[in-house]
């Protein structure tokens, strides 16, 4: 038996409690994985607050990443002991998650830890960082490019926020961040930023069009924040969005697309292909240093998740929260 961070639905909507997870509870898979540690992610603060509908199948062990060695495997590609990464593919939404000593998994979704990273500096990426890579590399397929001009990174104090700033500002860009605690500026640049934009500059009623200020962005917010952004960036300019933290809608005018060009590239972190993931990956392990890290992220345990969570969908959280499993 196991340790395990447990949803269970209850008549008024949902409880959580840590117990216990053997391997009778775990879901079809060829690996099972030793989980060392998981992330507290923004999904997961939903799923754990129920503040939205996350979970899907109950009860849930959410978590939807994690990172620990394979026990025990039925896949060529893994042998026990490996150590092994995991994103997405709907862990703690469908199929029971990160936050417990096991996880069983097909193993075509793992990906083998990067040499430069151990399982903790793994999940001080997380699924937020992840997803910041992946936004940089729709942005450089868009053609974006550092002597373009400065580019803007909203939710700038979050996971995907902190770790965009890192790897753009490594990549030679003018970063500048998008923050609703201007207290943290100093934080900020000394996470690469040039410099801090008031997050009401751009939350208020949208305009079809804005003065040319932004090459292009990484957008965790969505809504207004977004469509500003959008009516704001330079002509030829591209924009990838990751995030909805401000909400779902979009109040955006087709005149940033038709006008300058502007392109707006989605970024799925879930359902990513194989071989795209390992190379999101293998470049945070090229392109960000373990140190880097330190800045951005803190670890809890298992018992502190839920008051964490609470704190980060209340905007207090900085960085990244790794959760680590415990015995």
């Amino acid at each position: 038996m196991s340790k395990a961070l447990w949803l269970e639905k209850t008549d008024d909507g949902h409880k959580s409690r840590i117990g216990q997870i053997s391997e009778t509870d775990l879901p079809e898979g060829d690996v099972t994985v030793e989980v060392a540690y998981s992330t507290l992610n923004y999904k997961d603060a939903l799923a754990i607050c129920g503040k939205a509908p996350i979970v899907r199948s109950w009860p849930m062990v959410p978590g939807i990443d994690f990172a620990g060695t394979v026990k025990e495997s039925r896949n060529d590609e893994w042998q026990p002991g490996d150590k092994v990464v995991l994103n997405g593919w709907g862990t703690g939404e469908t199929r029971l998650g990160g936050m417990a000593s096991l996880a069983r998994v097909p193993g075509d979704w793992l990906v083998r830890l990067p040499d430069a990273y151990s399982l903790e500096d793994a999940m001080a990426i997380g699924t937020a960082g992840y997803t910041a890579m992946l936004a940089v590399m729709r942005l450089e397929e868009h053609g974006l490019k550092p002597e373009a001009g400065p580019v803007l990174v909203t939710g700038a104090m979050g996971g995907v926020g902190s770790v965009a700033i890192l790897l753009l500002a490594a990549r030679g860009f003018e970063v500048w961040a998008l923050t609703g605690r201007p207290e943290e500026e100093e934080h900020l640049k000394s996470l690469g930023a040039a410099g801090v934009v008031p997050r009401d500059e751009l939350s208020g009623k949208q305009k079809p069009l804005l003065k040319e200020r932004w090459a292009g962005g990484v957008d965790a917010v969505g809504s207004h924040v977004l469509a500003n952004l959008l009516a704001s960036t330079r002509y030829n300019g591209t924009v990838a969005a990751c995030g909805l933290a401000a909400g779902m809608d979009l109040p955006v005018t087709v005149a940033p697309f038709i006008l300058r060009g502007i392109t707006l590239a989605g970024v799925d972190s879930v359902y990513v292909p194989p071989l795209r993931r390992r190379a999101a990956w293998h470049r945070l392990g090229q392109e960000l240093p373990p140190h880097r890290l330190h800045a951005i992220s803190r670890t809890i345990g298992l018992d502190a998740v839920e008051d964490a969570a609470a704190e980060l969908l209340a905007g207090k959280v900085k960085g990244r929260l790794v959760v680590e499993i415990g015995d």
